[in-house]
This record gives C-alpha cells, structure tokens and sequence, in this order.
C-alpha cells in the first residue's frame, strides 16, 4: 500500500515497523518520492487492522493525506524490516516543516548525566530541522546538510534500534559526531567554542552588546530585552526605526510576567510550530519601551532549538530576537555571508557548522475569533500543501506579489506555498525570491509549465515572471487574494469576496483597494467597490497618510480644504498646500484609488495619530490600538448603484469624523465609530449582491476588531463568512491565488478549445 502525506520526517516508518511486528505480519515498509510504501504479508484480518491502526494511531506530527490499498500474490516474506529509500520518479510526498524541540529532548538537554547534556543540536524523530535541511525528497540524511556529519557507534545503534524514538531520525547527532558551535569576533576569528562558545555569548548581552545567532532557518539578531541603550543601538544599526522587534523569553511564566496570555495563545506558545504569538503586553512592565513603541501588544515567542533554550535560560531574561538582516534585507543563512551583511550590527557571532539549505523566517500568529490567525507564514508551517480543487492540471509557478513575497507551485491536486521571502524592495531580496522560486519546484523536482503573476507590471515578480520563457497568466491582486481564502477553506463559487488593502493593479489600471468580487469557479466580476479619491503623489502617500487625506478632503471641499481646523491639513506647510492643491485642483498629480487601507490612512491622519509611517500599515495599526470596544455611534456610508456595480460612499463618514473632531470626541470612539461604518458597508453590499458565502482577504482584515465585527455581522445577517488562518490574509497568500486562478484560466481555454473544436 501507498501511504500519502506528511509521513516523512515524523518517525512514521518505525511506527508501521512496530506495529507490523505487533500484529506478527511481514514484508517491508519504505520511504519513496510519493510517499511510505509498506508490503505486509499474513493473516487478512491482521492486514486489516494493520490499515486501520495506520491512521488512529499515527504519530502526532504525522498525517495521512490518502491510503491507496494493492491485493498482491503472497511473496513468502520471513520477517517484517525498513528498507533502504527508493528515490525514483518525481517527488510527490509531503515535506515536513521544521519542528520545535520535544520534552524527550529537553529532559535530555538539561539532565547532567546524559551524554547530550547541553549538546545545542539534540533532536529525534518527534522534532528538530526538517525543511531548513533537506536538498531532494525522500527524505534521507544523505539528501540533507547533515550529510556531512557520519553517525558515531552509539548514535548509530539509537538509529538503527526500532525500539528507540531516534531509530531512522535523520538529523540524529551527539556532542561526538554532530555539529558544533563556535563564538566569532566581527573578524571571523573563533574566541570560544562548544558550551564556552554559549557562555560568553550569554556575558556579551548581559553586557549590553548585540550577538548575531545562527539558529535553525537563519541568524538571530540577539540583545538584552531590557536595556534601553542595547535595544536602541540595534535600532540604529539595523535600519529600523519603529517597527516591533519579536522578542524569545526563557520560560512561559517570564512571558505571562510581561503579557496577558490565553489558553489558546498558551497552546500555540508551546506548539510544534512554535510561532512568534503576538499578545498585549502589562502596563506598566519591565520591557524596554523601544522594543515596540507606541503598540500594546508585542510579538513573543519561546525557545524552540535546543541552541535558543540554552542562551535564553542561561540568561534568565527576555531578549530580543529580530531577523539577522538589515531592513528590507532577507535574513542571513551563512556564517561568511553574515560577517560581510551584519559586520555594521553585529558584536559577535555565534555560529554552527550545521548548513542551512534554505532560510525560514520565524513564523508571525495571533489568536482571532478563537482560532490561529496567520500573519507571516514560515517555520513551522511552511511548506505544507494546500489542496487545491483540480485533481490534475499544469505545473502552474505563481510568483506573488511585491510586498510580503512568497511563491507557491501546483501539482497534481496540491499547491505548495514557499516560506515567507519578504519586500522586493532591493537586490539581496531579489535574489532571495529567485533562489526559493527555484529551490521550492526543485524540491519535488517540478519543471513548472506556466507562470502566473500579478497584473501590476512593474513588480520584480511580475517582470521575472515575464522573461522565464514559460507561458504567462496575469492575475488581477483581489481576486488572487480571494481564490487563496476559498482554496484554504476549499469553498466553491459563487461567493462574494470582500478584499480589502492599501495597493491592487486593477482591470481598469486605477488603483483598488475596496473590492467586492462575484466570484464563480471560473472568472470573477467586479460587483462593487470603494468610491475613488486621488493619492496626491502616488506612491509617496503610502508613506504618508497626510497625503491620504489630503485627497479625501480634495474631493469634498476642493482647494477649500485648506481652511480645516484639522491634523491632516496642520502637518503641511503653507507652501507644501499651495503646489499639492494647485496640483490636484488643474489634474497633474496623484492616481485615483478606491482603497480601504488609505482610508484607514487617512482616518488617522486626520485624527493626528500618524502623519508619515515608518513601516507598512503603521497608521492603520495605530487606529485599531486606540479603539474602544465597549460603544460607540456608527458613522454614516452611503451605498448607491452605477453601472452594474454597488458604490461605497464614504463621504458622510468623513463627514461624521470631522464633525467628532470638533466636538472633542474621545479618539477611542471615533476609531469605533470609523471601523463599524466599514462593517455596516460591508454587510449591505452583500445583502444586495445576494451570494450566502462571503470571503474576506486582503491585508486591512489583519485588523482583529475589523474581521471579528464583520464576521459577526455577517452572520447575524445570515451569511456565511470564511477568512484566512494558516495562509497570510496579507500579499503572503497572493501566490497561491494565482495558481489557483491560472489553473482555472487554463482550464477555461481548454473548454472553449473543445467546444470550437465539435
């Protein structure tokens, strides 16, 4: 029988050893580029129950996607045995991601009298690296960076022992025959090593200094969470001004000490995943404020490697741990690469000899509406497949969006969606997505047939797509963004999508940004949207919300706008007015937009909570921290049709903000007030369009109180709301819509073909 899924990697081959042996069967079982193949020979009610016990009594990180049964003549097998892997034909098996340390391991790290006491790279079958190593599928030491570290007597023996959990662990290692770490200078010169090498990285940060750590998908950038200087001298040097930094605290009780933390956010903590949660911090509490300015919640997250536990409890303090990287940049994966990238950041470096094949950020999660919530998705979850509705097709590459890139590739009925890349904001960046577009379809040895982009044509990704040779399909950024959130919550159309952000390329060549989508299984129309206003600048006002509403105020009251008693109008000098009004009032400057994401800009400008960002989506964050769950008076939207398609008027709702403004009302309400107008909007447009399945996508919907308001006002409303959770609702899902949309865009001309052809 063939056994599909996450069934490599999870010590999923001793389990079908053992229980083969249980049930007194023989044959063989074996890793292969599908799958688990396993021959079992005997009685047939114990073939039987060897089928059954397969799926319910699996291991824990395993899962079995199908289980394809062949009746074969008996072939006189004496004994049970695991064979050595066969690694002909293209891969298909599921790769695992990789996976935080078990409690088997960590009692070992700590317990003085085992031989891989404090040994930074202890792992089995149940945790450890697992995509950060592998070069090729099935999944074999030889076939990863841990080739190059031959197994001592004694690991071997765990290794090949079926009563062990390390029997077939691939990364398996000891302080003996496995990778070793070592303190460098910013020269590159080693000043300790082994457990040396850990204790003076431990003083370096007591002391104030900014250790880069080489971890599992990449280098850490490491400081006293505590220290005011340290956390700013790593702002300075890194290039980033206000942006939170994530933080990795020692134990789960130093965390709840600094932030409140549910039972689910708990659970996520200490998951397999082992994601950064994001949760609201104490007030007051010990943490530098410089860690996140101006934001209530921080990013945290608990040692996840043997390596990170050893630092962070050696030290007993929370620390900053941000990506070894300068802003913009892809986090560094090589020791060489990080002297020369880091050298202007960096105190030291402590390093590994253990090769990273691939970076994988940490991944980024908060807990909405009682569910995980995927913000950046990295380690621990990339790259497990998303099972896509066409059961055959191309080999389709989407090579996503600008911002927040990742890439995905189809095949047979998955899609496989790569670690989070980043901005392609600069060459080291840009050659990063080149580098994982190339190793994600290597991986499962995929020769893609088409690509599939987005429709904006100045994005590297789209250009990059346009000269690999291969066929190309554009596809329109809302819609990728809606067919993603249906193909993770595998919903057919027709449905309405809601897909609201800051920046869309659209059919029209305007800017979208507040779209409501009639979607089929083929194609989609435009049903509705947010009433346009001009961006005065263009790509200038993503950078200043000032600007954002200095063209929503154009719209209403023209060059008069100037006279306001308003935050927005007071961030502009007199002379800055005098050319943007000009500007606007004769058509010279800015492109037209009907974007929610620069509403929400705007709306906060004019609160004066934010006149320039310092990273994306600041000003909306900013708007969604100082609200005030408790009441509020909705402000008015005017909903009205126009040729063929639904028009959301926010003019009374700035209206209504002014009016607020003036009356000295708490900023907390207006936020509310701005936010539940959104919502009402949202619910109106979909009574009138009339689909009972609504899907939401888009970056603004990273905003909690948004999507947790609008969901429950759709179902209020008797609709059927779906929303992301384990694929980014922001671009970082924009990939997997564009597969998804190429394949159905192809199988579309396929039909028309056939149809010609009778």
């Amino acid at each position: 029988m063939l056994v599909r899924g996450a069934v490599q990697g999870v010590g999923f081959r001793p389990f079908v050893y053992r229980l083969a042996r249980e049930l007194q069967l023989r044959g063989w079982v074996n890793n292969t580029s599908h799958g688990v193949v396993i021959e079992a020979e005997g009685a047939e009610e114990r073939v039987r129950e060897l089928m059954l016990r397969l799926d319910s009594e699996k291991p824990a990180l395993a899962y079995i996607q199908s289980l394809e049964p062949t009746l074969l003549e008996p072939a006189g097998y004496t004994d049970f045995e695991i064979r050595e892997s066969d690694s002909d034909g293209r891969p298909s098996a599921v790769v695992l991601p990789d996976i935080a340390m078990c409690p088997e391991c960590l009692r070992e790290l700590t317990d003085p009298s085992n031989r891989r006491y404090r040994y930074p790279f202890t792992n089995c079958t149940h945790c450890g690296p697992r995509f950060s190593i592998m070069e090729s599928l099935p999944y074999d030491r030889a076939r990863t960076t841990m080739k190059l570290f031959a197994m001592c007597p004694s690991c071997l023996r765990e290794y090949e022992d079926p009563s062990d959990r390390r029997f077939h662990s691939q990364p398996n290692a000891c302080p003996a025959c496995g990778p070793q770490v070592e303190l460098w200078d910013e020269q590159g010169r080693a000043v300790s090593r082994e457990d040396d090498a850990i204790e003076t990285a431990v003083e370096q940060i007591r002391d104030g200094r900014i250790v880069a750590v080489k971890g599992l998908g990449g280098f850490h950038l490491m400081v006293d969470a505590h220290n005011d200087r340290a956390v700013g001298r790593l702002r300075e040097r890194k290039h980033r001004e206000e942006k939170p930094f994530a933080l990795m605290f020692p134990t789960l009780e130093t965390l709840e000490a600094e932030a409140h933390v549910t039972d689910l956010e708990r659970r996520l903590l200490k998951s397999p995943e082992s994601p950064i949660v994001l949760l609201r911090k104490h007030s007051p509490g010990s943490l530098s404020d410089l860690v996140a300015p101006a934001n209530p919640y921080i990013g945290a997250m608990l040692p996840y490697t043997p390596l990170h536990y050893l630092l962070v409890h050696d030290l007993g303090i929370p620390v900053v741990a941000t990506s070894g990287n300068l802003s913009d940049e892809p986090i560094c994966t090589d020791e060489r690469e990080a002297l020369i990238r880091l050298k202007d950041i960096a105190d030291c470096f402590l390093v590994h000899n253990r090769p990273i094949r691939r970076h994988v950020d940490d991944s980024i999660v908060r807990i909405v509406l009682g569910r995980e919530f995927v913000v950046r998705r990295a380690r621990g979850y990339a790259p497990w497949p998303v099972r896509i509705r066409e059961d055959s097709g191309p080999v389709v590459l989407g090579v996503g969006a600008h911002l927040k890139n990742t890439v995905a590739v189809s095949t047979g009925g998955d899609a496989y969606l790569s670690q989070h890349i980043g901005d392609l904001e600069t060459e080291t960046a840009y050659q990063a997505f080149r580098e994982a577009t190339e190793q994600l379809a290597g991986l499962y040895e995929l020769t893609p047939t088409h690509a599939a982009c987005d429709l904006h044509p100045d994005y590297l990704s789209t250009r990059w797509a346009q000269r690999s040779g291969l066929p190309v399909t554009t596809v329109q950024h809302h819609y990728a963004h809606i067919l993603a959130c249906m193909a993770e919550n595998e919903v057919d159309g027709p449905c309405l999508g809601i897909s609201w952000d800051g920046t869309g390329y659209g059919t029209d060549g305007t800017i979208w940004g507040g779209e409501f989508l009639r979607v089929s299984n083929l194609s989609f129309e435009r049903a509705g949207y947010f009433r346009t206003f001009l961006l005065p600048g263009g790509d200038q006002a993503v950078r200043e919300p000032r600007r954002s509403a200095l063209g929503l105020l154009f719209e209403l009251f023209r060059t008069r706008c100037r006279t306001l008693d308003c935050a927005a109008i007071r961030a502009f000098s007199d002379a800055e007015l005098d050319v943007l009004l000009a500007a606007m009032d004769r058509g010279a400057t800015g492109v037209r937009t009907s974007s929610v994401g620069r509403l929400f800009d705007a709306a906060a400008s004019m609160m004066g909570l934010r006149q320039r960002i310092r990273f994306e989506g600041q000003a909306a964050m900013e708007l969604e921290f100082v609200l005030d769950e408790a009441s509020a008076t909705r402000f008015p939207m005017d909903i009205r049709a126009e040729d063929s398609a639904y028009i959301v008027d926010w003019e009374p709702a700035v209206h209504a903000l002014l009016d607020a403004i003036r009356c000295h009302t708490s900023l907390p309400d207006i936020s509310a007030g701005f936010h539940l107008a959104l919502v009402h909007a949202a619910v109106e447009v979909a009574r009138k369009v009339g689909e009972e399945k609504v899907i939401l996508s888009g970056g603004c919907f990273q905003n909690r109180y948004l999507l947790e308001q609008l969901v429950q006002a759709l179902r209020k409303s008797g609709f059927r709301p779906y929303w992301h959770q384990r694929i980014p609702t922001n671009d970082g899902g924009i990939a997997l819509g564009q597969v998804v949309a190429a394949r159905q865009i192809l199988q579309r001309e396929a039909i028309h073909v056939s149809r010609s052809s009778r």
